[in-house]
């Protein structure tokens, strides 16, 4: 499972989510992952089994794809619109850690 959670722009990366005390904002499997990159809306760069990290302009650049795709009322797209709109919501980004 790939665990996202909430970061701001600013806060260092930290090793582990829980030595910052970030707050989970979700997660998403292995097949939604890629799912979401056949369907073009998480870049192919972006690696399941490696840690990466999303800023609140990306998050963005996110909503802006899936507007654009025209696919909001598919199920991989909602359960990432899902977790993108927590970080909008509190004004962060993601960062995400495979487990």
């Amino acid at each position: 499972m790939l665990d996202l959670y909430l970061i701001q722009d600013d806060q260092p990366k930290p090793d582990y989510p829980e030595q910052a005390k970030l707050e989970f904002a979700g997660g998403l499997d292995a097949t939604t992952f890629a799912n979401l990159q056949n369907k073009g809306i998480i870049a192919s760069h972006y690696d399941y089994y490696s840690d990466f990290r999303w800023s609140a302009e990306v998050i963005e650049q996110q909503h802006e794809k899936i507007k654009l795709s025209k696919l909001e009322n598919d199920t991989d797209i909602k359960r990432l619109t899902k977790l993108l709109n927590k970080a909008q919501s509190k004004n962060t980004g993601l960062i995400a850690y495979c487990d």
